[in-house]
Protein backbone atom coordinates (compact mmCIF):
# COMPACT_ATOMS: atom_id res chain seq x y z
CA UNK A 1 0.00 0.00 0.00
CA UNK A 2 1.48 3.31 -0.77
CA UNK A 3 1.91 6.01 1.86
CA UNK A 4 0.08 8.81 1.47
CA UNK A 5 2.16 12.01 1.49
CA UNK A 6 1.50 14.79 3.35
CA UNK A 7 -0.22 18.14 2.85
CA UNK A 8 2.03 20.43 1.20
CA UNK A 9 0.67 23.13 3.90
CA UNK A 10 1.57 21.12 6.70
CA UNK A 11 5.15 20.92 5.79
CA UNK A 12 4.95 25.06 5.84
CA UNK A 13 3.96 24.96 9.08
CA UNK A 14 6.32 22.36 10.64
CA UNK A 15 9.08 25.11 9.46
CA UNK A 16 7.72 28.57 10.43
CA UNK A 17 9.83 28.02 13.64
CA UNK A 18 12.99 28.82 11.74
CA UNK A 19 11.64 32.01 10.91
CA UNK A 20 11.15 32.86 14.69
CA UNK A 21 14.58 31.40 15.38
CA UNK A 22 16.56 33.41 12.55
CA UNK A 23 14.83 36.52 13.95
CA UNK A 24 16.38 35.93 17.97
CA UNK A 25 19.31 34.82 16.21
CA UNK A 26 19.79 38.17 14.55
CA UNK A 27 18.07 40.19 17.46
CA UNK A 28 20.89 38.39 19.77
CA UNK A 29 23.53 39.40 17.86
CA UNK A 30 22.52 43.13 18.01
CA UNK A 31 22.46 42.92 21.79
CA UNK A 32 25.87 41.89 21.66
CA UNK A 33 27.21 44.54 18.97
CA UNK A 34 25.41 47.18 21.27
CA UNK A 35 27.20 45.82 24.38
CA UNK A 36 30.60 45.71 23.13
CA UNK A 37 30.19 49.60 21.51
CA UNK A 38 28.83 50.51 25.64
CA UNK A 39 32.12 49.09 26.61
CA UNK A 40 34.54 51.03 24.74
CA UNK A 41 36.14 53.46 26.22
CA UNK A 42 37.32 56.38 25.23
CA UNK A 43 40.92 56.98 26.89
CA UNK A 44 40.64 60.84 26.44
CA UNK A 45 37.07 61.19 28.38
CA UNK A 46 38.03 57.90 30.62
CA UNK A 47 41.19 60.36 31.29
CA UNK A 48 39.48 63.85 32.06
CA UNK A 49 36.77 61.72 34.13
CA UNK A 50 39.78 60.56 36.78
CA UNK A 51 41.18 63.67 36.81
CA UNK A 52 37.86 65.29 38.05
CA UNK A 53 36.88 62.58 40.19
CA UNK A 54 40.66 62.64 41.90
CA UNK A 55 40.51 66.29 41.97
CA UNK A 56 36.64 66.38 43.95
CA UNK A 57 38.02 63.82 46.35
CA UNK A 58 41.05 65.03 47.37
CA UNK A 59 40.30 68.85 47.25
CA UNK A 60 41.19 70.96 50.16
CA UNK A 61 39.03 71.95 53.15
CA UNK A 62 37.81 75.07 51.89
CA UNK A 63 36.17 76.15 55.30
CA UNK A 64 39.47 77.16 57.69
CA UNK A 65 36.45 76.61 60.43
CA UNK A 66 33.20 74.97 59.85
CA UNK A 67 30.16 76.98 60.78
CA UNK A 68 28.05 76.30 63.90
CA UNK A 69 24.66 75.96 64.17
CA UNK A 70 23.68 78.80 66.29
CA UNK A 71 26.39 80.97 64.27
CA UNK A 72 25.08 84.15 62.83
CA UNK A 73 26.23 83.55 58.82
CA UNK A 74 28.13 86.39 56.94
CA UNK A 75 25.55 88.13 54.66
CA UNK A 76 26.13 89.18 51.39
CA UNK A 77 24.18 92.34 50.42
CA UNK A 78 24.70 91.88 46.74
CA UNK A 79 21.60 89.30 47.21
CA UNK A 80 18.66 91.13 48.75
CA UNK A 81 16.87 89.13 51.28
CA UNK A 82 18.99 86.23 50.94
CA UNK A 83 22.00 85.43 53.74
CA UNK A 84 24.88 83.20 52.34
CA UNK A 85 28.27 82.09 53.53
CA UNK A 86 30.82 83.52 51.78
CA UNK A 87 34.31 81.13 50.86
CA UNK A 88 37.39 82.40 51.98
CA UNK A 89 39.55 84.13 49.57
CA UNK A 90 42.34 82.01 48.17
CA UNK A 91 45.40 83.82 47.54
CA UNK A 92 46.85 82.98 43.89
CA UNK A 93 50.62 82.34 44.39
CA UNK A 94 52.84 84.55 42.67
CA UNK A 95 55.81 85.10 41.87
CA UNK A 96 58.11 87.94 43.68
CA UNK A 97 57.64 91.11 42.16
CA UNK A 98 60.08 91.70 39.32
CA UNK A 99 60.78 94.89 37.26
CA UNK A 100 61.33 94.71 33.66
CA UNK A 101 64.17 93.56 33.19
CA UNK A 102 63.80 90.82 35.33
CA UNK A 103 60.72 89.45 34.32
CA UNK A 104 62.42 89.58 30.61
CA UNK A 105 65.18 87.28 32.25
CA UNK A 106 62.60 85.07 34.20
CA UNK A 107 61.07 84.78 30.72
CA UNK A 108 64.24 83.16 29.02
CA UNK A 109 64.32 80.79 31.85
CA UNK A 110 61.06 79.26 30.89
CA UNK A 111 62.51 79.00 27.26
CA UNK A 112 64.84 76.94 28.88
CA UNK A 113 62.97 74.78 30.30
CA UNK A 114 59.87 74.12 27.41
CA UNK A 115 63.40 73.70 25.28
CA UNK A 116 64.41 70.97 27.37
CA UNK A 117 60.75 69.08 27.92
CA UNK A 118 60.67 69.31 24.08
CA UNK A 119 63.98 69.00 23.26
CA UNK A 120 63.66 65.80 20.85
CA UNK A 121 60.38 67.07 19.18
CA UNK A 122 61.88 70.39 18.74
CA UNK A 123 64.99 68.86 16.80
CA UNK A 124 62.43 66.95 14.59
CA UNK A 125 60.32 69.82 13.44
CA UNK A 126 57.60 68.41 15.37
CA UNK A 127 57.34 71.46 17.67
CA UNK A 128 58.46 75.08 17.32
CA UNK A 129 59.77 77.33 20.41
CA UNK A 130 59.99 81.41 19.62
CA UNK A 131 60.73 83.91 22.49
CA UNK A 132 60.78 87.36 22.43
CA UNK A 133 61.25 89.75 25.47
CA UNK A 134 57.55 89.87 25.43
CA UNK A 135 56.24 86.69 24.55
CA UNK A 136 57.21 83.29 24.89
CA UNK A 137 55.24 81.00 21.40
CA UNK A 138 55.17 77.16 21.58
CA UNK A 139 53.38 75.75 18.64
CA UNK A 140 52.26 72.26 18.87
CA UNK A 141 50.73 70.44 15.66
CA UNK A 142 46.73 69.44 16.39
CA UNK A 143 47.71 65.97 15.40
CA UNK A 144 50.03 65.51 18.36
CA UNK A 145 46.61 66.83 20.77
CA UNK A 146 43.30 65.90 18.96
CA UNK A 147 42.29 63.56 16.47
CA UNK A 148 41.15 64.30 13.49
CA UNK A 149 37.97 67.16 13.36
CA UNK A 150 37.44 66.09 16.99
CA UNK A 151 38.35 68.75 20.13
CA UNK A 152 38.49 65.58 22.81
CA UNK A 153 42.09 65.28 23.83
CA UNK A 154 43.47 61.57 23.08
CA UNK A 155 45.77 60.13 25.63
CA UNK A 156 49.21 61.32 24.93
CA UNK A 157 47.85 65.03 24.78
CA UNK A 158 47.54 65.08 28.79
CA UNK A 159 51.83 64.10 29.03
CA UNK A 160 52.10 67.08 26.74
CA UNK A 161 50.40 69.60 28.65
CA UNK A 162 51.63 68.38 32.35
CA UNK A 163 54.82 68.96 31.04
CA UNK A 164 53.99 72.41 30.11
CA UNK A 165 52.29 73.16 33.37
CA UNK A 166 54.86 72.16 34.94
CA UNK A 167 57.17 75.62 33.65
CA UNK A 168 54.09 77.23 34.38
CA UNK A 169 53.06 76.13 37.84
CA UNK A 170 54.04 78.85 40.71
CA UNK A 171 54.43 81.50 38.40
CA UNK A 172 52.26 84.29 37.59
CA UNK A 173 52.50 84.76 33.49
CA UNK A 174 49.35 85.08 31.53
CA UNK A 175 49.08 82.48 29.34
CA UNK A 176 46.52 82.66 26.07
CA UNK A 177 45.78 79.38 24.15
CA UNK A 178 45.12 79.58 20.48
CA UNK A 179 43.70 77.53 18.06
CA UNK A 180 43.55 77.49 14.03
CA UNK A 181 42.87 74.95 10.94
CA UNK A 182 43.12 74.15 7.96
CA UNK A 183 40.67 75.34 5.04
CA UNK A 184 38.90 71.71 5.12
CA UNK A 185 35.32 72.60 5.37
CA UNK A 186 33.62 70.79 7.95
CA UNK A 187 29.81 70.80 8.95
CA UNK A 188 28.75 68.81 12.03
CA UNK A 189 26.33 69.19 15.00
CA UNK A 190 29.09 70.11 16.92
CA UNK A 191 31.40 71.92 14.86
CA UNK A 192 28.98 73.57 12.31
CA UNK A 193 32.43 75.51 11.23
CA UNK A 194 36.10 75.97 11.74
CA UNK A 195 35.66 78.39 14.08
CA UNK A 196 33.86 76.31 16.27
CA UNK A 197 36.22 73.44 16.02
CA UNK A 198 39.43 75.51 16.76
CA UNK A 199 37.82 77.47 19.80
CA UNK A 200 37.02 73.82 21.08
CA UNK A 201 40.19 73.22 20.92
CA UNK A 202 41.76 75.91 22.44
CA UNK A 203 39.29 75.44 25.08
CA UNK A 204 40.08 71.89 25.86
CA UNK A 205 44.00 73.07 26.49
CA UNK A 206 43.44 75.97 28.47
CA UNK A 207 40.97 73.31 30.68
CA UNK A 208 43.54 71.04 31.33
CA UNK A 209 45.90 73.55 31.88
CA UNK A 210 43.68 74.42 34.86
CA UNK A 211 43.60 71.14 35.77
CA UNK A 212 47.35 70.53 36.17
CA UNK A 213 47.17 73.89 38.47
CA UNK A 214 47.17 76.28 36.35
CA UNK A 215 45.11 79.22 37.72
CA UNK A 216 42.43 79.80 35.31
CA UNK A 217 42.83 83.67 35.55
CA UNK A 218 46.07 83.12 33.67
CA UNK A 219 44.61 82.22 30.92
CA UNK A 220 42.28 82.71 27.80
CA UNK A 221 41.49 80.84 24.92
CA UNK A 222 40.43 81.76 21.18
CA UNK A 223 40.11 80.02 18.05
CA UNK A 224 41.56 82.09 14.71
CA UNK A 225 39.40 78.78 12.42
CA UNK A 226 41.08 78.62 8.92
CA UNK A 227 42.02 82.39 9.40
CA UNK A 228 45.35 83.27 10.23
CA UNK A 229 47.51 80.51 7.88
CA UNK A 230 51.17 80.03 8.33
CA UNK A 231 51.10 78.06 5.52
CA UNK A 232 49.34 77.63 1.85
CA UNK A 233 46.34 75.33 1.82
CA UNK A 234 46.40 73.48 -1.30
CA UNK A 235 49.28 71.09 0.04
CA UNK A 236 49.08 68.33 2.69
CA UNK A 237 52.10 69.73 4.31
CA UNK A 238 50.75 73.09 4.40
CA UNK A 239 47.40 72.20 5.88
CA UNK A 240 49.34 70.49 8.57
CA UNK A 241 51.36 73.07 9.30
CA UNK A 242 48.03 75.03 9.88
CA UNK A 243 46.41 72.65 11.75
CA UNK A 244 48.09 73.63 15.11
CA UNK A 245 47.54 75.15 18.83
CA UNK A 246 49.77 77.73 20.14
CA UNK A 247 50.55 79.02 23.75
CA UNK A 248 51.71 82.56 24.24
CA UNK A 249 53.11 82.90 27.22
CA UNK A 250 53.25 86.82 28.19
CA UNK A 251 56.12 87.90 30.16
CA UNK A 252 53.59 90.18 32.36
CA UNK A 253 51.13 88.95 34.63
CA UNK A 254 47.97 90.60 33.55
CA UNK A 255 45.75 88.17 30.83
CA UNK A 256 43.45 91.45 29.79
CA UNK A 257 46.69 93.41 29.06
CA UNK A 258 48.56 90.79 27.45
CA UNK A 259 46.51 89.73 24.74
CA UNK A 260 47.55 91.18 21.33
Amino acid sequence: MRRRRPPQDDLHNKERWLISYADFITLLFAFFVVMYSVSSVNEGKYKVLSETLTGVFNAPQRSVQPVQVGEQPAYNPGIAGEEVILPPVTEVPRTPELDAEGRVEALRAMADQLTLEFDELISQGVVSLESSEQWLELNLPNSMLFGSGDAEPHYDAFQVIEKIALVLRDRDNAVKVEGFTDNQPIRTNRFPSNWELSSARASAVARMLMMEGIEPERLAAVGYGQYQPVARNDTDEGRRRNRRVVLLISRDASIRGAVR
